[in-house]
């Protein structure tokens, strides 16, 4: 295929929520609760329920909760229906993975495809208090953030019937506000270039955790557990289906390999 200009198939971002929202049927939620999960059992070992150490407090970790907030089901309504106004009705929509979306879409997926967006690339840039971690020991998730260029894997849905899933995918990605969503330059594996909806992380969010040094992750690594289970079993999912697929991620497969072995030099963080 020839190549396609940038311009030809420019990113566009979702705007805010209108007075048109669509209103949300009450389906379950595939990833993240719709409230905030029962507290986790107290794990036997003293350390596992042990505070941070205060050399991490004392570089920020814990972070502050700030505004992080469950959104009512009318700002989730309204952000969805904003998302899809320049959607036209009929076409496929196409989404772009790029963490736990890889291994677990959730979704009735009529085609998936290695792909890659430019503008943006991946980190463990999100806090994450409820699914990996708790407020008091927050976890990690991934994020993309502005900048260099991510690996990842494009989906499309079938526009038929599609609204109980994207209501699904909107409590999943977007039931506390941290993402904007996103319609992205997506280029396929086999060079078809598609308009991909991604979740991009807020950087105004007090759930943005920008980069962290090694130490940080490493001990997040080892001590966060939340609803789902941990950062580093979250991590490893994601590299070994990145790697599986063809699409390696050499830098988050660098970080695993440095910050999984608790036992790894760790100098303090500054």
């Amino acid at each position: 295929m020839s190549e396609i200009d940038d311009n030809d198939i420019p990113e566009r971002e979702a705007p805010e929520g209108g007075a048109d929202a669509l209103a949300l049927p009450a389906v379950p939620h595939a990833d993240t609760p719709p409230a905030p999960p029962a507290p986790i059992a107290d794990e036997a070992s003293p350390e596992a329920t042990a505070p941070p150490p205060a050399v991490f407090q004392n570089a920020g970790y814990p972070p502050p909760v700030g505004d992080s907030a469950f959104l009512s089901e009318e700002r989730l309504a309204a952000s969805l229906t904003a998302c899809f106004r320049e959607h036209a009705p009929g076409e496929d929509i196409w989404l772009f993975g790029y963490g736990s979306l890889i291994w677990n879409p959730g979704l009735p997926v009529e085609e998936s495809c290695p792909a890659r967006v430019n503008g943006y690339h991946r980190g463990l840039y999100m806090w994450s208090r409820h699914n990996r971690g708790t407020p008091e020991r927050p976890g990690l998730v991934l994020a993309v953030d502005r900048g260099g260029s991510c690996p990842g894997v494009a989906f499309r849905l079938s526009p038929v019937g599609a609204q109980p899933h994207l209501v699904t995918l909107w409590r999943r990605e977007m039931s506390m506000g941290e993402y904007r969503p996103a319609w992205l330059r997506c280029v396929l594996a086999d060079g078809r270039a598609v308009r991909a909806l991604c979740f991009v992380i807020r950087r105004e969010s007090s759930a943005y955790a920008g980069r962290l040094p090694d130490d940080i992750i490493r001990w997040v690594f080892q001590h966060a557990h939340g609803h789902y289970g941990s950062t580093l079993e979250y991590v490893e999912k994601t590299v070994a289906a990145l790697n599986a697929g063809g699409i390696p991620d050499r830098a988050l497969d660098a970080l695993l390999r440095r910050c999984r072995n608790p036992a790894a030099a760790a100098p303090e963080p500054r």
